[in-house]
């Protein structure tokens, strides 16, 4: 929905259906009941989420068709695609394959165009289009600094094309589409310092000079590009997990002329240990009830001398408990984001409460996207109707911005 500080929604990789009729299902069964309770008067945005099985169809014509003639009957309208996991998203093993094929790969470089493609036929005139996808690749990936700089090296060459793709789908729509990288715990990029040091030391250097080439245009004109179609996807969950400093991000992104292409509102587990045994053997038990086998759920703790330790997931950091003492644990397992505690556990949510009030004085992006794609594995003491879970958290985001 459109508000007075950008458009507002969720991201459809909640639903399940990896293939486009069956996830076209979903949005058929759940969105008028969101939209009703949301949005009753005015347009409603959707976040789309699609797999690459699902792309593939949804680029057809007539299925293109037939998606754009059920939205203009709903009111609705897409205005962004996440567009990070390629393949099977629930009811299956995930883990670190959620960034399967990376952008090393062709695979990737299809895909995404593919959802530009599609993205450029269902955008509203006038409004710019944005495709949230990987941190490059998975970190642990790479055995060596050297393995890791080839990756991303390639993965800055990939990107280049998808933005000379871009680049004519513009000239030849009018409509502006961009990626929005989103950097996440453990991945190449993995927080929103690693992404600024990227973007200007690769993608505005060897990645503009690529640009030029292919374009036979001024390196300065490449760069000019490359910062119009790839901007960051701004995750407050994965930013919360890293500890980030929201305002002081935010200002280096700034000063780098780095934009934000789209704020995923999400919120992440949070515990707070102490020195009583007792009061840790409850919080222990509580984040025991989180362990689950479909998504990473990688931790960041903190000890008294505010040093990090890093666990590629759960299981990981309880068997760490007793080696490696904390005095605060974040986990990045997506909850709703209405929620600030669950005890004994808390949430990051004022880092949500955080980031929207900072958006509000000085806007940041046109793209809000609430993202708790977690429900099917929530514990059973959490989960509530799908529809009426998205709409409370559409609701509480609308009262935060209207404060």
């Amino acid at each position: 929905m459109i508000t007075n500080y950008g458009h507002l929604t969720y991201c459809s990789n909640i639903h399940s259906g990896e293939s486009w009729a069956a996830h076209f299902d979903q949005l058929r069964k759940y969105l008028p009941e969101i939209k009703k309770k949301c949005s009753p008067r005015s347009a409603m945005g959707i976040g789309l989420r699609l797999s690459a099985i699902a792309a593939r169809v949804l680029s057809k014509k007539n299925e293109l068709l037939l998606f754009q003639n059920w939205l203009k009957e709903q009111n609705a309208y897409v205005f962004t695609i996440n567009g990070f996991p390629y393949g099977g998203f629930h009811k299956t093993v995930v883990k670190d394959q959620v960034h399967t094929p990376d952008w090393t790969t062709a695979k990737r470089v299809v895909y995404t165009k593919q959802l530009a493609d599609i993205l450029a036929v269902l955008l509203p005139d006038k409004m710019e289009g944005s495709i949230s996808t990987s941190p490059l690749s998975y970190r642990h990936w790479y055995k060596n600094e050297a393995a890791t700089n080839r990756a991303i090296q390639t993965s800055t060459y990939n990107l280049v094309a998808v933005v000379e793709h871009l680049i004519t789908l513009h000239q030849q729509s009018g409509k502006i589409i961009f990626i929005a990288i989103e950097p996440e715990p453990d991945g190449i990029l993995t927080d929103t310092a690693t992404f600024i040091h990227w973007y200007k030391n690769a993608l505005l250097k060897t990645g503009a000079k690529r640009l030029s080439q292919k374009l036979d245009i001024p390196l300065s004109k490449a760069a000019t590009l490359l910062k119009k179609h790839v901007r960051l996807c701004y995750d407050i969950c994965h930013a919360a997990v890293n500890y980030e400093a929201h305002a002081d991000q935010i200002i280096q992104l700034q000063r780098s002329g780095i934009k934000i292409g789209k704020i995923q509102i999400s919120a992440a587990l949070k515990a707070g240990f102490t020195k009583n045994k007792k009061q840790n053997d409850t919080l222990l038990e509580a984040i025991n009830q989180f362990l689950e086998p479909t998504y990473l759920h990688q931790v960041i703790s903190r000890n008294d001398q505010q040093e990090l330790s890093v666990y590629p997931d759960l299981p990981e950091a309880l068997k760490s408990v007793e080696a490696a003492p904390a005095k605060e644990w974040r986990i990045h397992y997506h909850v709703p984001i209405f929620t600030k505690r669950i005890p004994p556990l808390s949430t990051t949510q004022e880092d949500i409460v955080t980031v929207l009030n900072i958006h509000k004085q000085t806007p940041l992006t046109q793209h809000l996207e609430i993202e708790t794609y977690t429900w099917e594995v929530l514990p059973n003491s959490l989960k509530r109707d799908i529809a009426g879970s998205i709409t409370r958290e559409m609701k509480w985001v609308l009262k935060q911005l209207n404060k």
